[in-house]
């Protein structure tokens, strides 16, 4: 039941609309609400290491109006090269002052102030305003920094930076009203920097119903590359070290022989070059890789798979969880699912879709491939089916937006 309308002002620097870059969370959050009668303003900045085509415009501030209750705005910010960049440290600290002008120009008091991370440093800008209008602040953390600094980027903790968006961070979960994250167990992190949990609530990453729903079809010339009549194991997405992509290549070298087994990867990123070097060095006949492909293609690619593959490092930091876009797209796909993962909050294992293992074991990756591989067709089509069920109950932006608008009404009763 729609309740009274709320305004909702998301506030992410690295925030994104699809035909630019990935859309992404709050993009199709904002959606959802505007869909329900709410009023939502996603602020962005205008250039970012993460945008394919960045905005360029003379004002200050470019308001795009996307749809029915939903603008999105962009914040103008200088160019620079590169995640690790000075500049862009520095942009972060342009992003959160001009931000506090907005409260002159948005025409519609918001109700909620939602901050998103890593750019801690927008909390000065986030936080000023939600002073200056009365409304709950919510801190959301999608990248638990400065903590992957540390423990992933190798930065001691005592680094004069660390140690100020350490400040920042432990100031973030004082002030919030709520906090967020997409990390299942990032509880375990925030309580150690004194959150106090009952502020606490999951709201993981979703998919878009509607833009799965309607998918375009595979061009040609891609659906010519991957082979017939074979059992195909894909990946669809970053080819990085993150991804662990190189226990995958382990795997395929072994099971080289088996001529029924095929490997398609999809995607690009720095380790495509060393792991296509590795195919060709070896002779992994079995391996296909292919260039990305438009998001609105990835289900389409998907179907043609008997099995997607998704893998991680088997690090310390997941112990928080992950947070990756792929496993909605995947389990929605209907297909099983091998996740080579040892952390928390596995999709997976809760939607027993697939079968999922120890990270950075190309011997259990290869024993899973050979398990679905034996299954009868009718056992892999009901893991598929229960993990397409698992999203549309759990994962869909339509519920997640649900949640965080039932949060917001909750703050009201209190």
């Amino acid at each position: 039941m729609m309740l009274e309308r709320k305004t909702f002002w998301i506030i992410n620097q690295y925030s994104s609309t699809p035909e630019i870059a990935m859309g992404g969370r709050h993009y199709y959050i904002a959606q959802e609400l505007a869909k329900k009668g709410h009023k939502v303003y996603v602020v962005a900045g205008s250039y970012s290491h993460l945008l394919r085509s960045p905005k360029i415009f003379d004002e200050e501030f470019l308001f795009e109006e996307r749809e029915p209750n939903f603008t999105f705005i962009w914040v103008n910010l200088p160019k620079y090269y590169g995640a690790h960049d000075k500049k862009r440290i520095i942009n972060e600290f342009i992003f959160s002052y001009k931000i506090k002008k907005l409260k002159k120009i948005i025409k519609d008091k918001p109700d909620v102030i939602l901050h998103s991370s890593p750019a801690l440093i927008t909390y000065f800008g986030a936080s000023y305003l939600a002073s200056f209008f009365k409304v709950p602040y919510i801190f959301e953390v999608r990248d638990p920094w400065p903590l992957t600094l540390t423990e992933i980027g190798g930065y001691s903790k005592n680094h004069p930076f660390v140690l100020f968006l350490q400040w920042i961070e432990d100031r973030a979960y004082l002030r919030a009203d709520f906090v967020f994250s997409n990390f299942f167990n990032a509880i375990e992190h925030m309580q150690s920097r004194g959150l106090d949990r009952t502020k606490f609530h999951w709201v993981p990453n979703g998919i878009s119903l509607p833009e799965v729903e309607n998918k375009e079809a595979l061009d040609i010339s891609v659906l010519e590359k991957i082979p017939k009549d074979k059992f195909i194991i894909g990946y669809t997405g970053t080819i990085g070290t993150a991804n662990a992509m190189n226990y995958l290549i382990d795997a395929a070298e072994y099971l080289v022989n088996n001529s029924s087994i095929h490997f398609v990867l999809v995607g690009d990123g720095k380790e495509k070059v060393n792991l296509e070097k590795r195919v060709v060095e070896n002779n992994l006949t079995n391996v296909t890789f292919i260039s990305s492909i438009p998001k609105k293609q990835i289900q389409s690619m998907l179907e043609v798979f008997n099995a997607c593959y998704i893998g991680w490092l088997d690090h310390k930091m997941y112990r928080l969880g992950i947070a990756a876009n792929k496993l909605p797209e995947y389990l929605y796909s209907g297909r099983p699912v091998i996740h080579s993962y040892s952390g928390a909050g596995d999709f997976v294992q809760q939607a027993n879709a697939g079968i999922s293992i120890e990270a950075e074991k190309p011997n259990l990756i290869v024993d899973s491939i050979l398990e679905l591989y034996r299954l009868p067709i009718e056992e892999r089509t009901s893991m598929g089916a229960r993990g397409k069920q698992f999203v549309i109950e759990n994962l869909s932006y339509m519920n997640i937006a649900a949640k965080l608008e039932s949060i917001v009404f909750q703050s009201d009763s209190n």
